[in-house]
Formats: C-alpha cells, sequence, structure tokens
C-alpha cells in the first residue's frame, strides 16, 4: 500500500485531497501545526477508510520535522501555505512561511528517496496576482490560459505575492535540477468554492462565500468585489482535489502547472445564486482550462452547482 502525504489535509480543499487518497487505496499522512487541536482534524476521522490515516504536527518552516514527515512518503501534496486577508505583518505572516517553507521543503524532497512525485497547490495568483481583477495589460473578459504571461505586481496583495514568488522558487529548482529522480507538478486553481467537509469556519473560500451570500463588506478588498461588480472565475473544491489526485498518480506531467477553472460568473450573480436565485447574465470564460481536461480527463461542475451546494 502507497503513502501519501497531504500537508493541509485537514482543510478546506486538502481534506477533498485527503478523502480521495484514502478512497483510492493509499495510506494518507496528514499534518497539523498543533495536534492538540483535534477540532482541526476530527472530520478526517469519519471518512471511509480511516484506518489507513495518520496525523503528525508539522511546521514548514522547519526542516527536521519536515524531513521526518515526507521521509516514507512515495507522493507528497503540498498545500500549507496561510491564506490571510487582513495582514498586519506580510514578512513574518506569509512571506517567510510560504517561501522559506518551499525551500525548505524543496531541499528536504531532493534528499528523500521514497519520493515518486510531488505536487504544489499553487495558486492562480502564481499567473496573476491582481486576481481576481485582471493582469496588467488586460481587461475582464481577455481569456487566460497557461500560454499567457505570467503577471506580478508590488500592488497586489502580500499573499498573492509571496504564493507568485514561491511558484517561481518551484520553477527555479525544476530548472536547475534536470535529473530529479521524481516529478513535480503544481495545480493553480482560481478562487476555490464549495461546501466544507468539516465544521471547521475558518476556511477562507467559507469565509468569502458567506460575505457574498449576505453582503457583508468588513473590508477593502470585499467593497472594491461588489462596487466593481467583479467577474469571479471559480471552481468546484471536490473538482481540485480530484485534478490533484489525478496529477499525483499520472507519469509524464514533470514541470508542468496547471490551472484549474470553471466559470466566471460577476459577484452580484454569485450573490443570487447563494440565495438560490437564477443568475442574471450567462456565465463567461476568463481562465481557460483547456489543458487540465486535455491531459487530466477532468470535467469541471458549473458553478451554479457549486454555489448551491455550499448554500445547501
Amino acid at each position: 500500500m502507497k503513502k501519501a502525504g497531504i500537508i493541509g489535509g485537514s482543510g478546506f480543499i486538502g481534506s477533498y485531497i485527503t478523502k480521495a487518497f484514502l478512497n483510492h487505496g493509499y495510506q494518507v499522512k496528514v499534518s497539523t501545526t498543533d495536534i492538540s487541536r483535534e477540532d482541526k482534524y476530527e472530520h478526517l476521522m469519519l471518512f471511509d477508510h480511516a484506518d489507513n490515516l495518520y496525523i503528525s504536527e508539522l511546521d514548514v518552516t522547519d526542516k527536521a520535522t519536515l524531513k521526518d514527515f515526507v521521509s516514507d512518503c512515495d507522493v507528497v501534496v503540498h498545500g500549507g501555505t496561510p491564506f490571510i486577508l487582513d495582514v498586519e505583518d506580510p514578512k513574518t505572516q506569509l512571506f517567510h512561511p510560504t517561501i522559506k517553507g518551499t525551500e525548505n521543503f524543496l531541499e528536504v524532497i531532493n534528499n528523500t528517496p521514497s519520493i515518486e512525485k510531488v505536487v504544489f497547490i499553487a495558486s492562480v495568483a502564481g499567473w496573476n496576482t491582481n486576481f481576481p481583477f485582471p493582469a496588467g495589460g488586460k481587461n475582464f473578459n481577455d481569456t487566460f490560459d497557461e500560454n499567457d504571461t505570467r503577471f506580478t505586481s508590488t500592488e497586489s496583495h502580500p499573499y498573492a505575492q509571496a504564493k507568485f514568488i514561491a511558484n517561481q522558487t518551484v520553477e527555479k529548482f525544476i530548472k536547475d535540477h534536470q535529473r530529479l529522480p521524481f516529478e513535480i507538478s503544481s495545480v493553480s486553481p482560481v478562487a476555490v468554492m464549495g461546501k466544507a467537509l468539516s465544521k471547521r469556519e475558518d476556511s477562507t473560500s467559507g469565509g468569502l462565500q458567506h460575505l457574498i451570500k449576505n453582503k457583508i463588506v468588513p473590508n477593502d478588498f470585499i467593497k472594491a468585489l461588489f462596487d466593481n461588480d467583479v467577474p469571479f472565475a471559480i471552481v468546484d473544491v471536490e473538482d481540485v482535489a480530484n485534478a490533484i489526485f489525478k496529477v499525483a498518480t499520472t507519469q509524464g506531467l514533470h514541470g508542468k502547472d496547471y490551472l484549474l477553472s470553471s466559470e466566471t460568473y460577476k459577484v452580484s450573480d454569485m450573490h443570487a445564486m447563494l440565495n438560490n436565485k437564477k443568475p442574471k447574465e450567462n456565465p463567461g470564460i476568463v481562465y481557460k482550462n483547456d489543458l487540465a481536461k486535455k491531459d487530466l480527463g477532468i470535467h469541471f461542475k458549473p458553478v451554479k452547482d457549486t454555489l448551491n451546494n455550499y448554500s445547501n
């Protein structure tokens, strides 16, 4: 029985990934930052095949614990990046754990002989740090795919900038190590939405869906979304997990970074669908998913189903 290590495997996306690997006959090791906080991961124990589940405490900035975590894994999925919207100290809260954690992880996996496949859960921010606003030189209706030039700006949110730099760190590592004994692939989802598998209320996705559903405006970022009726590219959380499992278990994808996206709707129509009403406009396609559909055979759920699932 092969073992998959899921860094961040009890979070919003991570829980679906953990479930997918358990359902496909893997032993699964899930990281937690504080093993005494059982409320963070107790929902995983209710999954089918949970007897093949292991919980391990991990600090991604500590190479010793990171080495121990991945030491017996065949597959490792890295999705443990903190998301903080109202950030007070970008350097310590975002840049250091995101970038240093990525650097440490790359060093450790390069010295772990059991590993066959590594998957990074990156972000659309690795392609465009202005998301959900357009990349420089584009407008709201222009499409974006893996052939486009990546865009970053120092005016973007620190989280987006940190994810962009982390993505560049991974790309440089791949370029500098031409004969790796394992494959590295990445996925870059747009706004990930849907229903959580846990009762936790601290997920960024759940919080955003709650704010849009109820038209709550706690900060300038959310205000800008409503004021500009911003078109949002959305992808279902279960589709993201399925894509990650497929990437993790498919050979020949080394160095690829897949945009994961379904349809795009304006915030006003997202508000309507989150309240089980019909959208006024038809969906658009901004971030294209052709490469993921071609290589991975993924069929992305309609956004209406995703948002209704959250509301219900």
